[in-house]
Protein backbone atom coordinates (compact mmCIF):
# COMPACT_ATOMS: atom_id res chain seq x y z
CA UNK A 1 0.00 0.00 0.00
CA UNK A 2 0.97 3.68 -0.87
CA UNK A 3 2.62 5.98 2.27
CA UNK A 4 -0.31 6.96 4.68
CA UNK A 5 -2.24 10.30 3.23
CA UNK A 6 -3.80 12.89 5.24
CA UNK A 7 -4.37 15.91 2.65
CA UNK A 8 -7.90 17.67 2.34
CA UNK A 9 -6.27 18.82 -1.24
CA UNK A 10 -6.09 15.01 -2.08
CA UNK A 11 -9.81 13.38 -1.59
CA UNK A 12 -9.94 9.91 -1.75
CA UNK A 13 -13.88 9.24 -1.63
CA UNK A 14 -17.30 11.37 -2.76
CA UNK A 15 -17.72 13.53 0.68
CA UNK A 16 -13.63 14.25 0.67
CA UNK A 17 -14.32 15.48 -3.05
CA UNK A 18 -16.63 18.01 -2.47
CA UNK A 19 -15.06 19.35 0.46
CA UNK A 20 -11.48 19.83 -1.73
CA UNK A 21 -13.88 21.60 -4.65
CA UNK A 22 -15.56 23.95 -1.89
CA UNK A 23 -11.83 24.41 -1.32
CA UNK A 24 -10.11 24.97 -4.41
CA UNK A 25 -12.94 27.82 -4.37
CA UNK A 26 -12.19 29.12 -1.74
CA UNK A 27 -8.17 29.36 -2.06
CA UNK A 28 -9.22 30.85 -6.18
CA UNK A 29 -11.27 32.91 -5.15
CA UNK A 30 -9.26 34.31 -2.48
CA UNK A 31 -6.11 34.40 -4.82
CA UNK A 32 -8.02 36.77 -7.38
CA UNK A 33 -9.28 39.37 -4.61
CA UNK A 34 -5.79 39.49 -3.05
CA UNK A 35 -4.10 39.85 -6.98
CA UNK A 36 -6.62 42.69 -7.49
CA UNK A 37 -6.46 44.42 -4.21
CA UNK A 38 -2.62 44.43 -5.16
CA UNK A 39 -2.84 46.23 -8.54
CA UNK A 40 -5.09 48.75 -7.40
CA UNK A 41 -3.12 49.56 -5.02
CA UNK A 42 -0.09 49.79 -6.92
CA UNK A 43 -2.39 51.82 -9.62
CA UNK A 44 -2.74 54.05 -7.03
CA UNK A 45 0.65 54.95 -6.23
CA UNK A 46 1.42 56.23 -9.41
CA UNK A 47 2.10 60.05 -10.02
CA UNK A 48 -0.54 60.47 -12.58
CA UNK A 49 -3.41 58.37 -10.81
CA UNK A 50 -6.88 60.35 -11.04
CA UNK A 51 -8.74 60.49 -7.92
CA UNK A 52 -11.95 58.46 -7.39
CA UNK A 53 -15.12 59.07 -5.48
CA UNK A 54 -15.07 57.44 -2.24
CA UNK A 55 -18.84 57.14 -2.75
CA UNK A 56 -18.33 54.63 -5.83
CA UNK A 57 -15.81 52.77 -4.01
CA UNK A 58 -17.89 52.49 -0.95
CA UNK A 59 -20.86 51.38 -3.24
CA UNK A 60 -19.02 49.17 -5.84
CA UNK A 61 -16.35 47.53 -3.82
CA UNK A 62 -17.54 48.12 -0.11
CA UNK A 63 -21.69 46.96 -0.89
CA UNK A 64 -22.17 45.61 -4.26
CA UNK A 65 -19.39 43.22 -5.17
CA UNK A 66 -19.52 41.58 -1.47
CA UNK A 67 -22.90 41.14 -1.73
CA UNK A 68 -23.33 39.69 -5.11
CA UNK A 69 -19.95 37.51 -4.16
CA UNK A 70 -20.89 36.31 -0.83
CA UNK A 71 -24.88 35.57 -2.26
CA UNK A 72 -23.51 33.48 -4.94
CA UNK A 73 -20.92 31.58 -2.95
CA UNK A 74 -23.45 30.83 -0.06
CA UNK A 75 -25.91 29.72 -3.06
CA UNK A 76 -23.67 26.89 -4.53
CA UNK A 77 -21.98 26.11 -1.55
CA UNK A 78 -25.92 25.53 -0.21
CA UNK A 79 -25.97 23.07 -3.48
CA UNK A 80 -23.13 21.24 -3.17
CA UNK A 81 -23.05 20.84 0.32
CA UNK A 82 -26.49 19.49 0.42
CA UNK A 83 -25.05 16.34 -1.80
CA UNK A 84 -22.57 14.99 0.83
CA UNK A 85 -23.88 11.63 2.18
CA UNK A 86 -26.31 11.79 5.18
CA UNK A 87 -24.80 10.93 8.39
CA UNK A 88 -26.81 7.87 9.36
CA UNK A 89 -25.98 4.51 10.18
CA UNK A 90 -29.63 3.07 7.65
CA UNK A 91 -27.91 1.02 5.16
CA UNK A 92 -24.09 0.75 5.88
CA UNK A 93 -21.68 -1.21 7.57
CA UNK A 94 -21.36 0.73 11.36
CA UNK A 95 -17.78 0.66 13.41
CA UNK A 96 -18.00 1.90 16.69
CA UNK A 97 -15.37 4.33 18.17
CA UNK A 98 -14.17 5.70 21.48
CA UNK A 99 -12.19 8.97 21.76
CA UNK A 100 -9.72 8.13 25.33
CA UNK A 101 -6.47 10.51 26.26
CA UNK A 102 -5.11 9.67 24.07
CA UNK A 103 -5.84 6.95 21.89
CA UNK A 104 -8.56 5.32 20.35
CA UNK A 105 -11.08 2.14 20.81
CA UNK A 106 -12.58 0.44 17.83
CA UNK A 107 -15.48 -2.14 17.75
CA UNK A 108 -16.45 -4.05 15.19
CA UNK A 109 -19.35 -5.96 14.81
CA UNK A 110 -18.90 -9.95 13.63
CA UNK A 111 -21.45 -10.93 11.34
CA UNK A 112 -20.76 -14.75 12.28
CA UNK A 113 -21.51 -15.05 16.27
CA UNK A 114 -22.75 -11.54 16.87
CA UNK A 115 -20.46 -10.58 18.94
CA UNK A 116 -17.94 -7.34 19.34
CA UNK A 117 -14.66 -7.45 17.58
CA UNK A 118 -12.59 -4.94 19.92
CA UNK A 119 -9.28 -2.79 18.22
CA UNK A 120 -7.23 0.19 18.71
CA UNK A 121 -5.93 3.09 16.59
CA UNK A 122 -6.79 1.83 13.43
CA UNK A 123 -10.00 1.71 11.32
CA UNK A 124 -10.45 -1.12 8.50
CA UNK A 125 -13.35 -0.44 6.12
CA UNK A 126 -14.04 -1.99 2.76
CA UNK A 127 -12.94 0.22 0.05
CA UNK A 128 -15.88 1.12 -2.50
CA UNK A 129 -18.89 1.31 0.25
CA UNK A 130 -20.31 3.50 2.48
CA UNK A 131 -19.11 2.86 6.56
CA UNK A 132 -20.60 4.47 9.37
CA UNK A 133 -19.18 5.83 12.35
CA UNK A 134 -20.25 6.07 15.71
CA UNK A 135 -18.27 8.45 17.86
CA UNK A 136 -18.62 9.08 21.18
CA UNK A 137 -15.86 9.68 24.33
CA UNK A 138 -14.60 8.57 27.70
CA UNK A 139 -13.26 11.69 29.19
CA UNK A 140 -13.21 14.76 27.42
CA UNK A 141 -14.29 16.44 23.85
CA UNK A 142 -11.63 15.10 21.22
CA UNK A 143 -12.74 15.32 17.15
CA UNK A 144 -11.81 12.72 14.53
CA UNK A 145 -10.55 13.81 11.54
CA UNK A 146 -9.36 11.90 7.93
CA UNK A 147 -9.06 14.95 5.60
CA UNK A 148 -8.68 12.11 2.73
CA UNK A 149 -12.08 10.75 3.29
CA UNK A 150 -14.57 13.59 5.61
CA UNK A 151 -14.52 16.50 7.23
CA UNK A 152 -13.97 16.33 11.04
CA UNK A 153 -16.90 15.31 13.59
CA UNK A 154 -16.43 16.24 17.69
CA UNK A 155 -16.55 12.66 19.76
CA UNK A 156 -18.24 14.54 22.75
CA UNK A 157 -18.89 12.45 26.63
CA UNK A 158 -22.40 10.83 26.68
CA UNK A 159 -23.24 11.58 23.48
CA UNK A 160 -22.79 9.58 20.20
CA UNK A 161 -22.16 11.31 16.91
CA UNK A 162 -21.58 10.19 13.49
CA UNK A 163 -19.62 10.45 10.51
CA UNK A 164 -18.90 8.65 7.28
CA UNK A 165 -16.03 7.42 5.76
CA UNK A 166 -15.67 6.09 2.22
CA UNK A 167 -12.71 5.35 0.35
CA UNK A 168 -13.07 5.19 -3.54
CA UNK A 169 -9.86 2.39 -3.53
CA UNK A 170 -7.48 1.07 -1.21
CA UNK A 171 -5.37 2.59 0.39
CA UNK A 172 -3.93 3.64 3.97
CA UNK A 173 -5.61 7.05 5.12
CA UNK A 174 -4.19 9.38 8.11
CA UNK A 175 -7.02 10.44 10.80
CA UNK A 176 -5.97 13.05 13.62
CA UNK A 177 -7.88 14.68 16.73
CA UNK A 178 -8.70 18.23 15.70
CA UNK A 179 -9.85 19.28 19.47
CA UNK A 180 -7.29 19.88 21.66
CA UNK A 181 -7.71 17.51 24.28
CA UNK A 182 -4.74 17.64 26.45
CA UNK A 183 -1.48 17.43 26.46
CA UNK A 184 -0.66 14.15 23.79
CA UNK A 185 -3.24 15.94 21.52
CA UNK A 186 -0.86 16.08 19.08
CA UNK A 187 0.31 12.28 18.86
CA UNK A 188 -3.67 11.09 19.05
CA UNK A 189 -3.56 10.22 15.28
CA UNK A 190 -5.63 7.13 13.92
CA UNK A 191 -5.10 5.21 10.75
CA UNK A 192 -8.00 4.19 8.46
CA UNK A 193 -6.92 1.00 5.86
CA UNK A 194 -9.23 0.50 3.01
CA UNK A 195 -8.75 -2.99 2.18
CA UNK A 196 -10.47 -5.20 -1.40
CA UNK A 197 -14.16 -6.12 0.18
CA UNK A 198 -13.26 -9.68 -0.03
CA UNK A 199 -9.78 -9.13 2.18
CA UNK A 200 -11.62 -6.76 4.31
CA UNK A 201 -13.78 -9.73 5.08
CA UNK A 202 -11.00 -12.15 5.63
CA UNK A 203 -9.62 -9.92 7.92
CA UNK A 204 -12.61 -9.08 9.90
CA UNK A 205 -12.83 -13.24 10.44
CA UNK A 206 -9.37 -13.58 11.57
CA UNK A 207 -9.46 -10.63 13.85
CA UNK A 208 -12.73 -12.64 15.51
CA UNK A 209 -10.45 -15.61 16.35
CA UNK A 210 -8.68 -15.40 19.62
CA UNK A 211 -5.13 -15.29 20.12
CA UNK A 212 -2.72 -17.75 18.59
CA UNK A 213 -0.35 -19.80 21.04
CA UNK A 214 3.06 -19.57 20.76
CA UNK A 215 5.29 -21.13 18.37
CA UNK A 216 8.68 -21.03 20.59
CA UNK A 217 10.24 -20.98 23.70
CA UNK A 218 10.86 -17.44 23.17
CA UNK A 219 7.52 -16.37 22.42
CA UNK A 220 6.01 -18.61 25.26
CA UNK A 221 8.23 -16.75 27.53
CA UNK A 222 6.79 -13.86 26.46
CA UNK A 223 3.55 -14.83 27.03
CA UNK A 224 3.96 -15.86 30.73
CA UNK A 225 6.16 -12.69 31.41
CA UNK A 226 2.63 -10.45 29.89
CA UNK A 227 0.87 -12.38 32.45
CA UNK A 228 4.17 -11.99 35.50
CA UNK A 229 3.93 -8.14 34.95
CA UNK A 230 0.39 -8.15 35.59
CA UNK A 231 -0.05 -6.40 31.92
CA UNK A 232 -3.44 -7.95 31.89
CA UNK A 233 -4.98 -5.38 34.64
CA UNK A 234 -4.88 -3.08 32.03
CA UNK A 235 -4.75 -4.76 28.86
CA UNK A 236 -7.32 -7.76 26.83
CA UNK A 237 -5.86 -10.83 24.96
CA UNK A 238 -8.30 -12.71 23.87
CA UNK A 239 -7.64 -16.23 24.77
CA UNK A 240 -5.07 -15.59 27.41
CA UNK A 241 -6.88 -12.59 29.59
CA UNK A 242 -9.83 -10.71 28.62
CA UNK A 243 -12.19 -8.26 30.73
CA UNK A 244 -9.34 -5.46 31.12
CA UNK A 245 -10.50 -1.88 29.34
CA UNK A 246 -7.90 0.49 30.45
CA UNK A 247 -5.43 -0.07 27.45
CA UNK A 248 -6.34 -0.90 23.88
CA UNK A 249 -7.00 -4.57 23.13
CA UNK A 250 -3.60 -6.45 22.33
CA UNK A 251 -5.32 -9.58 20.71
CA UNK A 252 -3.88 -8.47 17.43
CA UNK A 253 -1.18 -6.00 18.02
CA UNK A 254 0.92 -7.80 16.22
CA UNK A 255 -1.30 -7.08 12.67
CA UNK A 256 -1.80 -3.11 13.28
CA UNK A 257 0.45 -0.76 11.42
CA UNK A 258 1.25 1.32 14.01
CA UNK A 259 1.50 1.35 17.93
CA UNK A 260 0.61 4.53 20.74
CA UNK A 261 -1.81 6.24 18.64
CA UNK A 262 0.08 6.39 15.18
CA UNK A 263 2.93 7.35 17.20
CA UNK A 264 5.58 4.61 15.81
CA UNK A 265 5.62 2.28 13.82
CA UNK A 266 4.88 -1.59 14.93
CA UNK A 267 7.64 -4.11 15.35
CA UNK A 268 9.89 -5.68 17.53
CA UNK A 269 12.04 -2.66 18.64
CA UNK A 270 9.66 -0.08 18.65
CA UNK A 271 6.85 -2.21 21.08
CA UNK A 272 10.34 -3.25 23.31
CA UNK A 273 11.00 0.51 23.13
CA UNK A 274 7.31 1.47 24.85
CA UNK A 275 7.01 -0.92 27.53
CA UNK A 276 10.15 -0.06 29.13
CA UNK A 277 9.48 3.80 28.78
CA UNK A 278 6.49 4.71 27.61
CA UNK A 279 6.70 8.05 29.09
CA UNK A 280 10.07 8.91 27.25
CA UNK A 281 7.87 8.70 23.93
CA UNK A 282 4.52 10.02 24.68
CA UNK A 283 4.81 12.05 28.03
CA UNK A 284 1.57 11.84 29.83
CA UNK A 285 0.44 8.76 28.90
CA UNK A 286 -1.30 6.60 30.97
CA UNK A 287 0.72 3.62 30.78
CA UNK A 288 3.47 2.98 33.46
CA UNK A 289 7.13 2.32 32.58
CA UNK A 290 8.03 -1.54 33.12
CA UNK A 291 11.33 -0.58 35.44
CA UNK A 292 11.03 -4.16 36.92
CA UNK A 293 11.74 -6.19 33.62
CA UNK A 294 15.29 -7.27 32.72
CA UNK A 295 16.33 -7.04 28.76
CA UNK A 296 16.06 -10.52 28.17
CA UNK A 297 12.33 -10.71 29.56
CA UNK A 298 11.59 -7.21 27.76
CA UNK A 299 12.79 -8.60 24.26
CA UNK A 300 10.44 -12.43 24.66
CA UNK A 301 7.36 -9.92 25.77
CA UNK A 302 7.72 -7.89 22.68
CA UNK A 303 8.43 -11.40 20.38
CA UNK A 304 5.05 -12.31 21.69
CA UNK A 305 3.15 -9.48 20.85
CA UNK A 306 4.90 -9.20 17.77
CA UNK A 307 3.49 -12.24 16.74
CA UNK A 308 -0.35 -11.71 17.58
CA UNK A 309 -1.43 -11.44 14.19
Amino acid sequence: MSAPLQSVLHPAGPDAAIIAQLSWVLFGGGAVIFVAVMALMILSLRRDAQPVSARWWIAGAGIAFPIVVLSALLVWSTWRSAELTPQTSRGAMSIGVTAKMWWWEVRYHDPVSGRQIVSANEIRIPAGRPVYVGLTSTDVIHSLWVPALNGKMDTVPGRVTGLTLHADKPGIYRGQCAEFCGEQHARMALHVIALAPEEFDRWLRNEAQPAKAPADALVERGRAAFIEQRCQSCHTIRGVAEGARLGPDLTHIGGRTHIAAGTLRNHRGTLAGWIADPQAIKPGARMPAATDIDGATLQALAAYLEQLK
